[in-house]
């Protein structure tokens, strides 16, 4: 029932990002009822100029009106520019509300095993909803109540107008909600291929060498075309799903224009009204269904708003934010791990599966086994980035969950075996991107990798950029770069995965004086490796086969076992018996029988 609750709770973010702007929705609401009020200007002019001024002939009369007239139109001007742009705020106040949570979203996402279009669907949602409040479209829902002034200002003109007026206004709003329960289900699949395409262009814009350099281009761009048709197609069907009905309604509005003129005409004739009812009736009609049209208008964007606005909530109902949780001290003893089970996000199988060790300050594990025995995975699992499907990962008895992610990130100094960085300084990098980070902590944490005179033999220094993922460094460099920043701020627990896939003999011998450093001052070292070299500073084993732990213990030991087991001959193969004819063969089954 808690968790239910909970999740109820997260699933109202949206809507509390729209409560918090509700004072500015307030003024638009004032706003809104005066330039309505205001709208009755028109009206009032045309029936004292057909009534009075024609019939008296004044001229003083019609200049007298006129001036009150402009100035109404001129504060209506201004309110209703005033509006739209107390809306356009209500817009970028409503993301930026959000913007810090859907940020968290997109980089929480994946680790939740969500694709990159889904990933990057959040921040095009908030986009959609912002466009939408900063438009004409929220107009109309301020309008909508002060419809009944006007249409009873028609009835009070004259019964049939009043009659007429209402029935096009229902005619319209049928019309309306047809073309949503038309459109709604091709503007989802517009979205969805949209986001795929986008996701197969940014994957290969991230990718290009090697997409050149591997042939890979043609098959790509035949996946993308394939998308991109899709997506045009279902642009199309959006599009003519509405378009017969959207022409229908314009042309039925200006029939219904017309059509109360035509009436009022009859009416003058009859001589029930005046001429300047007449006109003073037709205006008030077309104020009255002005905010119907401006729905009609703006319908595409409120069904694109509506639709983003229930992924939004769906979504944070899913990943819901993380809540404070109670500061915790420096770990600085023991890392353990209990019968843990990992599988990636998304997938119910685990990879790691009962694995458990016990490190103290001070010492130094390599974990080695073969490919694909979930090294990785346990990796992943320790530094908190994959969570656990069963089992306990903690740093001095404290659970991994019970931290905040920032405040744990900055005692854990973690090395992927794909290493990524990002656009900026390499003293941005190593620093990761604190902005209160020191100068003599940046260096010192280059020292530690090795990495200090590289850097400066680099044009500028640690001040050079680097471009998107490190694209102007070598794979050796980057890798460098990449161990400092693990090490940056002597975090208390060190993971390094393949942390010398790129490097050479100095780049070995580099991090092996990390690892021993990090010991040194009371850290804790887990280096996962296939090369025996990064095994030099650390002083216990673990081999993972098939996820699980199959052995760990002193490093001389365990190795020294895997030798051996790998010098022990192999058990000589059974003798292949000489191919029998098939009377034969079935005669020796007879005897076996």
């Amino acid at each position: 029932m808690k968790q239910a609750s909970r999740h109820r709770e997260e699933s109202t973010e949206v809507q509390d990002a729209l409560k918090s702007c509700l004072p500015s929705f307030t003024g638009v609401a004032v706003f809104s009822a005066v330039v309505n009020l205001l709208a009755l200007t028109g009206s009032l002019y045309m029936l004292q100029v057909y009534d009075r001024v024609l019939s008296s002939r004044s001229i003083p009369t019609l200049i007298g009106l006129s001036l009150i007239t402009l100035a109404a139109y001129s504060l209506s001007g201004g309110l209703d520019m005033l509006r739209s742009r107390m809306l356009a705020r209500i817009g970028a106040r409503f993301d930026e509300l959000l913007s810090r949570r859907v940020f968290d979203l997109v980089a929480t996402m994946p680790l939740k095993g969500a694709k990159q279009a889904e990933s990057m669907q959040p921040i095009r949602d908030v986009d959609t909803i912002r466009g939408f409040l900063s438009s004409l479209g929220p107009t109309a829902l301020f309008d909508m109540p002060f419809m009944p002034i006007f249409l009873i200002g028609c009835f009070m003109i004259h019964p049939g107008i009043g009659v007429l007026s209402v029935v096009g206004g229902i005619v319209i709003i049928l019309l309306t909600i047809y073309t949503d329960a038309k459109s709604k289900g091709p503007s989802y699949e517009v979205t969805k291929s949209g986001a795929e395409r986008h996701a197969i262009a940014e994957t290969s814009r991230r990718n290009a060498e090697a997409i050149r350099a591997n042939g890979m281009l043609g098959f790509l761009a035949s996946r993308y075309d394939e998308v991109h048709v899709r997506h045009v197609n279902d642009g199309l069907m959006a599009s003519e799903s509405s378009a017969g009905i959207s022409a229908f309604a314009k042309v039925f509005r200006m029939v219904l224009q017309s059509a109360v003129l035509g009436l009022g005409a009859y009416y003058v004739i009859q001589g029930q009204m005046s001429g300047g009812l007449m006109i003073a009736g037709s205006i008030l009609m077309s104020r009255a269904l002005a905010p119907i049209e401006i729905a009609v208008a703006h319908w595409k964007g409120f069904t694109a708003s509506r639709q983003a606005y229930r992924r939004l909530q769906h979504i944070m109902s899913l990943v819901p934010a993380q809540g404070q949780r109670m500061p915790l001290p420096a770990p600085k003893s023991a890392l353990s791990v209990e019968e843990i089970y990992v599988g990636a996000p998304g997938a119910s199988l685990p990879i790691v599966q009962a694995a458990s060790l016990q490190l103290q300050a001070g010492q130094g594990l390599g974990l080695i086994g073969p490919s694909a025995s979930g090294k990785s995975t346990l990796a992943r699992a320790l530094v908190g980035v994959w969570p656990t499907l069963r089992g306990e990962i903690r740093l001095d008895g404290a659970a991994l969950d019970q931290w905040e992610s920032d405040p744990l990130g900055r005692h854990i100094g973690y090395l992927p075996q794909d290493v990524e960085l990002f656009e900026g300084t390499i003293a941005e990098n190593i620093a990761r991107f604190q902005p209160d980070a020191k100068p003599e902590d940046v260096i010192a944490a280059a020292q530690m990798a090795g990495a200090h005179e590289l850097v400066l033999n680099l044009p500028d220094g640690y001040d050079t950029r680097i471009g998107e993922g490190g694209a102007s460094l070598s794979g050796g460099q980057r890798q460098r770069v990449a161990l400092a920043r693990a090490l940056y701020g002597n975090p208390f627990l060190v993971v390094l995965d393949e942390p010398n896939a790129s490097l050479d003999g100095a780049g070995d011998e580099a991090l092996n004086q990390a690892i021993l450093s990090v010991r040194k001052r009371g850290g804790i070292v887990v280096v996962i490796t296939h090369r025996p070299a990064a095994l030099g500073q650390v002083d216990q084993v673990a081999i993972m086969e098939e996820g699980r732990i199959k052995a760990m213990g002193p490093r001389d030991e365990v190795l020294q076992s895997v030798m051996k087991r790998s010098a022990t001959p192999a058990p000589a193969p059974a003798p292949v018996r000489p191919q029998q004819a098939p009377g034969a063969q079935a005669a020796s089954l007879r005897e076996v029988g």
